[in-house]
């Protein structure tokens, strides 16, 4: 496809970036511990760590899972905790040390753990103390012998690091009881470590090296590794910075990080790119606990957040969320899930600042399309591609598309995976031999070159023949004054073959099912409305608060 939608970009935007501007990502890392030393790293806990003192505690980490641990470069490590001043010291620590990191979902249950330290061989593992029981349960099965624990309060310095360990251990009853004999403490780990550090040489991977096994593909079977390189990683946050670089400065922005740095949004759009900068992180440890996450917001001149629809709605719908300063905000992302209209017209009204819908995948790194950061308004678009990046809307016969028409988006570009680790024939399934990349994604650009994503292959709901986007009815949904969230989801049905099915969160318990579907029927076609509806307490989400439809399934 003609590139149409560099005539849209903003003046400042390149057409191409450059990935050699890096060897790897130690590179970056060197780069700015050394460019930004004194400025604040990271920030959690009422801790603060600044670039210099993240590059001591990194190396201090690498050293010990090299001279201590007897780790070589190339072996995996599993990182299974949630956002801590211990996750990036444990992740760069990994990078430079050579090591391919496997991010690790902590609320993982034993089977889903047990599959994804075998399934990529990782020899290590670093985790919270909180759900090491986990660990426990499967360890014989696993082959990770190096387990390092940590606990919440380990980086905030004495007194603090004990108050906080022992509240969340005896008196929250946080951490249940484990048994791993064999573990090493976290702190042990950098004490032992700073033994090391005189003769430890940073690993020097090359662009195509793994950096991160990001594991995906959880609904739609067996969960596979995508094979993200260095490389990968470099490309996607040279493009975000080459996207926002008229409108952020390096070293003067903070970022608020409430998405887990697990997940590969936050892991490129805060962690890398924040590096890059020179920003301070603002570390969110449970963006759940609404209340102490506002109040950590309210404590920052913030400049940059992102995050998924549910968490901006959840914010939105919290009587703290005006104690918030919004005047230095400069760009609020959304992603992970579609950005609904609703939600984002009520964001510009509090902040002042549009929210911009991006989108990406696990296999892209993530970034693959972001609306432009001057955007007046929300415009339903998922954006531009951004540079360096093809796309391409393709039939099921593989066929090209022109514009206006719907079809599945593929892409092709520097970020775009390896493939899944050890299983070409799910590559094979996704990738094509010249380098696109099948996204499953039902989607239609524009002449401007804007891409409209209509919702995901298997999601759709066929309705009489017609096609039902379920992002479209729960759009007009969430919408509805009376209306918290909604699920939508395609049942089977004798006469027409699938109906749809809604699952409805009120905001408001006055809301009756004449009212909504009166609702339904002035702003949808018939066959698009729902024909069944659920009023549910909640809805079932991700790690990241995404809506699982495969779940709503079960209810």
């Amino acid at each position: 496809m003609e590139k149409i939608w560099l005539q849209s970009y903003p003046p400042h935007v390149p057409a191409e970036i450059d990935t050699h501007q890096y060897h790897s990502l130690v590179d970056l890392f060197r780069s700015s511990a050394a460019q930004y030393a004194s400025r604040p790293a990271f920030s959690n806990l009422g801790k603060v760590l600044t670039y210099a003192e993240t590059d001591e505690l990194t190396r201090q980490f690498a050293a010990y899972l090299i001279h201590g641990a007897g780790l070589q470069p190339g072996d995996r490590i599993a990182i299974m905790m949630p956002n801590l001043l211990q996750y990036p010291i444990a992740l760069f620590g990994a990078l430079r040390a050579g090591l391919v990191v496997v991010n690790t979902n902590p609320l993982y249950t034993d089977r889903e753990l047990e599959h994804q330290l075998k399934d990529s061989g990782a020899k290590a593992i670093v985790i919270l103390a909180n759900f090491a029981h986990t660990l426990e349960d499967v360890l014989d099965a696993v082959p990770a012998k190096t387990i390092i624990t940590t606990e919440i309060g380990d980086l905030l310095g004495f007194p603090k690091s004990l108050l906080v360990n022992s509240v969340v251990k005896y008196v929250k009853k946080m951490v249940p009881a484990f048994h791993l004999p064999e573990a090493i403490k976290f702190n042990q780990a950098l004490a032992l470590g700073k033994q090391y550090a005189q003769r430890f040489q940073d690993a020097e991977p090359n662009h195509e090296s793994p950096a991160f096994l990001q594991y995906t593909g959880g609904t739609t079977g067996v969960a596979k590794g995508a094979v993200l390189t260095h490389r990968n990683m470099i490309a996607n946050m040279l493009q975000a910075e080459a996207w926002t670089t008229a409108d952020l400065v390096s070293g003067g922005e903070i970022f608020i990080t409430a998405l887990p740095l697990y997940h590969v949004f936050a892991l490129t759009a805060n962690a890398m790119f924040a590096l890059k900068l020179g920003a301070k992180n603002v570390l969110i440890t449970n963006p759940r606990d609404l209340p102490a996450f506002i109040k950590d917001m309210a404590q920052e001149p913030f400049t940059f957040i992102t995050g998924v629809n549910t968490l901006y709605n959840a914010l939105l719908n919290h009587a703290d969320i005006g104690k918030v300063d919004f005047s230095r905000l400069k760009i609020s992302l959304g992603g992970g899930m579609a950005v609904q209209k609703a939600v984002a017209e009520q964001w510009k009204t509090l902040t002042g600042v549009t929210l911009l819908e991006a989108y990406g995948l696990t296999e892209t790194s993530p970034a693959v399309c972001i609306n432009p950061v001057d955007l007046a308004d929300y415009n339903g678009m998922i954006g531009l591609p951004i540079p360096s990046t093809e796309v391409s809307i393709r039939d099921l016969d593989g066929n090209e598309l022109g514009v206006g028409e719907a079809g599945e988006l593929c892409v092709r570009g520097p970020q775009v995976m390896q493939g899944y680790w050890q299983r070409p024939d799910e590559t094979a399934k996704v990738m094509t031999a010249d380098g696109w990349l099948r996204t499953g994604d039902i989607a239609v650009i524009d002449a401007q070159g804007f891409i409209k994503l209509v919702d995901r292959l298997k999601d759709m709901v066929l309705v009489s023949g017609f096609n039902v986007y379920p992002n479209e009815v729960e759009d007009v949904l969430a919408s509805h004054p009376k209306i918290l969230e909604a699920g939508v989801i395609g049942v089977a049905d004798e006469h027409s073959g699938e109906v749809v099915k809604a699952f409805i969160v009120k905001k408001d318990g006055s809301l009756t099912l004449e009212e909504l579907r009166e609702y339904c029927r002035h702003e949808l076609s018939a066959y698009k409305c729902p024909k069944q509806v659920v009023f549910v307490e909640s809805l079932p989400k991700s790690n990241v608060g995404k809506i699982l439809r495969k779940e709503l399934r079960k209810l």
